[in-house]
Order: structure tokens, then sequence, then C-alpha cells
């Protein structure tokens, strides 16, 4: 296949790439800055350049393309307190390439999050019947029903939903924001009790999941990249604390926003998530470390390395 990908030299993608490529597909990127599509050629990418904005170039790849991988995200507009903005840019790219793609049976998978699950497991059945109109990370999720709609229009759909934390060496994501607090505040901290549960997945368990979707899922599939189901943020914060060398302790609900910044909300909610039905229809079995094992590695605390922010 020749598989066109948004974000294809992002953290995810730039693991996919190499999955693809190796299993015998031809991938194409979007690429806005000269960095980006030099990294791509090298990796063996078809390079286009253009941005998210770039409609007319996102149909036309879609058009060319046996399957798309949407996993592009504007970032830098959602952390600087414009996360509406950020939803109603995705939500745009996904109606121009669903539109492209409307009566082909082509393949359209698009990178989305696992919902939340307080005091449960989530599984792909769940998030499905949220509150449209609900504000923060959650509202990414009305972008991913709708392409889960697109099946009715003729379109392979494929929703990928992420755990909070896709980890590995080079991760600049999460874990490393909290490694980054850690070592700012002297204080490996987790929100009251430490129960909340991040799901998680190894960056290379996380690639095999986008090729084997886009080569075998049915449309309107909602697949879980989940290997870790729930690691307590206690655990978490354990293992940063030992390798920093400073404590670990619990920080009250009401001093977190303080404590972790922009990281509070994301570090007090309990994500813990199944990819039961999801390992069955795809027969995938993750095979890399978890995220303790991989934290115990300790490339997230070598010195000098640059963290989230």
């Amino acid at each position: 296949m020749r598989v066109f990908i948004t974000g294809a030299s992002g953290w995810i993608g730039s693991a996919v790439v190499p999955e693809l490529i190796g299993a015998g597909h031809r991938v194409a990127g979007l690429a806005r800055s000269d960095a980006s599509a030099a990294a791509l050629a090298a990796a063996g990418v078809e390079v286009r350049r253009g941005s998210l904005d770039d409609f007319d170039v996102l149909r036309e790849e879609a058009g060319a393309a046996d399957a798309v991988v949407h996993l592009a995200f504007k970032h830098d507009l959602a952390f600087s307190g414009r996360f509406g903005d950020a939803v109603a840019a995705d939500r745009a790219v996904v109606e121009a390439i669903g539109d492209a793609l409307a009566g082909t049976g082509k393949a359209f998978a698009l990178a989305s999050g696992t919902p939340e699950s307080p005091g449960a497991v989530a599984t792909e059945d769940d998030g499905h019947d949220f509150a449209p109109d609900r504000p923060g990370p959650m509202a990414r999720m009305a972008t991913a029903e709708y392409l889960l709609g697109l099946a009715a229009r003729g379109v392979r759909s494929i929703v990928l939903r992420f755990p909070p934390t896709v980890h590995g060496e080079g991760d600049h994501g999460f874990i490393a924001a909290l490694v980054g607090v850690a070592r700012e505040k002297g204080l490996s901290g987790y929100i009251g009790d430490g129960t909340s549960r991040w799901a998680a997945v190894h960056r290379a368990d996380a690639a095999v999941l986008v090729r084997l979707a886009i080569e075998r899922a049915p449309a309107g599939s909602t697949l879980h990249a989940v290997a870790d189901e729930g690691v307590p943020m206690r655990d978490i914060a354990a293992v940063v604390g030992r390798h920093l060398g400073v404590p670990t302790a619990s920080v009250a609900p009401e001093d977190a926003a303080a404590h972790f910044g922009w990281l509070a909300a994301f570090a007090g909610a309990d994500r813990a998530g199944s990819s039961a039905r999801t390992r069955e229809l795809l027969d995938w079995e993750p095979t890399h470390p978890g995220l303790v094992e991989d934290l115990e590695k300790g490339h997230y605390f070598e010195t000098g390395r640059p963290q989230a922010a």
C-alpha cells in the first residue's frame, strides 16, 4: 500500500514509518519544515511539503494513497491555552481527508486517546457517549466519533486510541515532563493517594498496531494501543524519585496546580484501559518493556536531556 501520514516525523510517526516500510509499504509524509522534510527523506519517505492548514494538499495526498494515518495535532496551539482552537483545526483536517476518501473503501486511521475511567478500566466500547461539548483533552473524542461515522460514507474508518504515555528512549512527553517537575521541585510527587492510573504502551508496540490497523481493521473500528492497563501514579513517582535521588510524597489536590503546572490535570486523571478486544481482532501482542521496566532503564534521567515543558 501507499500510506500517507501526517505527523510522520513526530514521536509516534517516526516509529510507524520504519514499521510500514519494513512490511513493504510505501510511505508519503507531510512536512511543514526543512528539518522534518530532511528527516523523512532520510527515512525513505516520499516528502510532501505543507501543513495541516493546506487542505488542497491533504485532499490530493489522501486521494493518491491507499490508506491515510493522521497522527499530527497542533500541540503548540493546545499547550498555549487554545486547546479548543487546536481541536477545531483537527476536525477540519479530518473532514477534508474524509471528503477525499468518501466512497473509496480506503483506510483512514486517526490518533485519539483512551477515555477517562475513574475506578474502572476503559474498553474499546467506552467513551462513545460522552458530552460533545466536553472541554479539555476529551473534546478530541468528538472528532474521533465523526471519523467513525465516515464508515457510512464508504471509508474504512479506524480510531487509534493511544494511552497517556507512549514511552521509550527519546520520549519528551508526559513522563519526561513528570521527571522535569520532580527535578525542578526536588520532590517526586503524586496527587492524593496516588491511585490514579495511566495506561501505557511502548512506542515500538504502538507502531506495530498502526500497521496492523490499516492492513486488517474493519470499518468503524475503535482500537486501544494499550500494553500496561494501568500503572498507579505513586508507582511511577517512586521510580522517578529513586533515580533522581529526591523524596517521593503525596501532593494535596488543592496544591496540584502549583506543583505540576499544566501537567496537573493529566497527573490526577484515572486513565486505565484494556486492549483485550484489539488484541483479539488483530492478533496484536506487545513485546517491548512496560512503563516501569522502561523507567528503570534510566534513559529518562540522563543529565542534560531536555525535558518537556
